[in-house]
């Protein structure tokens, strides 16, 4: 298998929403993207698939040593020797790749944030960066484009945090911020044990409102120049912001279940964003 098929098979296996937003690109374009997706899906795997946090800590601390080597030109692993080819081409460089290693440690360390300053940080490390990284691939011509993607990036992560309430919960994380939970006046215990309630509601329709938010705002950096070649970033935002409605048709029903789209939507959802332009 060549590194450019171990890294499709990532992305196919992971079923995530972000291989549709690949299928409209150019072939060397998503090969870059699709590497670049991979590495992001093996750093996190290495946190979320370890019983032992040391090893873990370990495996994260390889990866940097790998990110250099790549740099220096001599990748060993998979996905960096399919990522290599396109560092120079996309202007991609180690300190975002790093941030994001970064990102995958603080889960670590910290399960939980006071305040909503605290999760944009970690928010910034495991997806605005993420979005920088992809918006340099798709192409970028004005700076105002990676503050889209920045920002864009941020609107994800706050979905998947709605999206994923319950299932962090029960592996001993929270991401909503305890000064959030406390003004609504909800515990970690009715996060653990899935009481759905009224205050619930509330807490999840303040969350759903600022993801909503960012998502405007990211909409609102992006120059008209730019908007071509960032359609998929386009796309992955139709799929991401039809998911946050689905779940807020559903009555924010996240903690006792996984609520997400079939594939063939997705597809359609592609398709009508690249279509669009």
């Amino acid at each position: 298998m060549s590194p450019d098929e171990y890294c499709q098979q990532k992305a196919v296996q992971s079923g995530s929403s972000f291989y549709y937003s690949f299928l409209f690109l150019p072939i060397e374009r998503r090969r870059a993207i699709t590497a670049l997706y991979a590495f992001c899906r093996e750093v996190d795997d290495t946190v979320d698939e370890a019983t032992d946090p040391g090893v873990a800590r370990i495996k994260l601390a390889w990866w940097r040593q790998e990110i250099g080597a790549m740099f220096g030109g001599n990748p060993s692993h998979p996905v960096t020797k399919a990522l290599h080819p396109h560092l120079t081409a996309y202007s991609l460089d180690s300190k975002h790749l790093l941030a994001i290693v970064d990102g995958m440690e603080m889960d670590l360390d910290q399960t939980r944030y006071l305040d909503f300053p605290g999760l944009k940080r970690y928010c910034w490390h495991v997806a605005s960066v993420v979005g920088i990284l992809s918006a340099s691939i798709f192409g970028v011509t004005r700076t105002e484009t990676l503050q889209y993607a920045e920002k864009l990036g941020l609107a994800f992560q706050l979905t998947n945090i709605i999206r994923d309430v319950g299932e962090d919960a029960r592996k001993g994380r929270i991401y909503l911020p305890v000064n959030e939970l406390q003004q609504f006046g909800i515990t970690a215990a009715d996060l653990l044990n899935a009481r759905h309630s009224e205050k619930f509601e509330q807490l999840m329709r303040f969350q759903y409102d600022r993801a909503q938010t960012a998502y405007d705002e990211a909409f609102a950096l992006l120059p008209s120049e730019d908007r071509r070649a960032q359609r998929p970033g386009l796309i992955m935002a139709a799929i991401y912001r039809a998911l946050l409605k689905e779940i807020e048709q559903d009555g924010f029903h996240v903690l006792e279940r996984r609520i997400s789209l079939t594939p063939i939507r997705k597809l359609w959802l592609a398709w009508k964003t690249y279509v669009r332009g």
